[in-house]
């Protein structure tokens, strides 16, 4: 196992070199020029342009500029904000619990729909239940985010009036954010209503954001478990006389999760770009909005360091999710 894990970390190192790159060249690779859009096109002077260009260091070579961006990511220095003059790494762990709580609400739906459909589909392969369930996932899988989540809005919100349309809850509550999770937070405070107002505030979105990685589960486990169920253990399972639940249960979906758990792994970068789009739609106060408001305004390190902290916690969850598999299934020896 430690062996396996070193060899895991090792393989990070060019990975995370790699997604460095990729952040510090995305934002310059966008037309406008940062200055000016913070100073505004006729609020600054040629003289202060380049003086301003100069003090943010975007007058030197790229390739400088870039090594510092690095040498100040091995610091633990993400930069500061040149709309905020915030840290960028607070902005983010400020903002971040509002994506977490989303993206978890979401994949716990994906999850706890996906699979038991997946099963069923797999147990009555063939027949209109399994053709009604992978048509389904097949729909929810080819519809755009934002598409959905607008049609989403106009039913419950605009038609319906059960959900709100935007926000995490209501204005009507005031709380201090002690976690900054709007859920555990509502709680805590103790008002009336306001874990409702929470929930309410969380339905659509969590849903929309479901929706592709529930239909990628749902197909993974159908295909898992249609391989599962022709194995000989599982017909001598059932040649013992054990009921068909002791069969699916104990014997063939524990093995065939184990293809599903690196699908859900795989998921999370799902996840955190759909919430990008998510967020954007319902005004959700995360990490993907606060993405896209930076993108538009060309705020370098906020774009930079945001990136490279997603790309970070998907490379983590990974790491997570091969680790998983020997608990899963002891059968699998991890070797270098």
């Amino acid at each position: 196992m430690l062996r396996f894990i070193i060899h895991r970390l090792g393989l990070l190192v060019p990975t995370f070199i790699g997604v460095t790159i990729a952040a510090f060249g995305f934002i310059r690779l966008l037309p406008g020029d940062p200055v000016l859009l913070l100073a505004g096109e006729h609020g600054v002077t040629p003289e202060r342009h380049a003086e301003l260009m100069h003090q943010l260091g975007f007058d030197r070579p790229i390739w400088v500029q870039y090594l510092d961006f690095l040498t100040n990511i091995f610091q633990g220095d993400l930069g500061t904000s040149l709309v905020t003059r915030r840290p960028v790494l607070d902005e983010f762990f400020t903002l971040f619990p509002a994506t977490l709580e989303l993206s978890v609400c979401a994949m716990i739906i994906a999850t706890v729909v996906g699979i038991p459909l997946g099963v069923l589909a797999a147990m009555r392969r063939g027949t209109w239940t399994d053709q009604t369930v992978m048509g389904t996932a097949l729909v929810g899988y080819s519809m755009p985010i934002f598409w959905w989540g607008l049609l989403l809005i106009i039913l419950f919100s605009g038609i319906l009036q059960w959900t709100p349309v935007s926000g995490r809850i209501s204005l009507l509550y005031y709380f201090p954010h002690v976690t900054g999770f709007m859920l555990i937070d509502s709680l805590l405070s103790g008002q009336d209503g306001a874990f409702a107002s929470a929930v309410s505030h969380l339905v659509l979105p969590s849903v929309v954001l479901a929706t592709i990685p529930l239909a990628v589960i749902a197909r993974q486990t159908r295909s898992a478990m249609l391989e599962v169920l022709g194995e000989d253990y599982v017909r001598t399972a059932r040649a013992k006389g054990l009921g068909p639940f002791r069969v699916i249960g104990l014997h063939a979906l524990r093995n065939a999760l184990i293809p599903v758990i690196t699908t859900i792994g795989l998921q999370v970068g799902v996840l955190m770009a759909g919430a990008i789009l998510t967020e954007t739609i319902f005004s959700w106060p995360g990490v993907g909005k606060w993405m896209v408001d930076s993108i538009f305004r060309r705020d370098y390190p906020a774009v930079q360091g945001g990136l490279l902290m997603i790309a970070s916690i998907v490379m983590l969850v990974n790491l997570i999710v091969d680790l998983l598999y020997g608990l899963i299934n002891p059968r699998i020896r991890y070797t270098g």
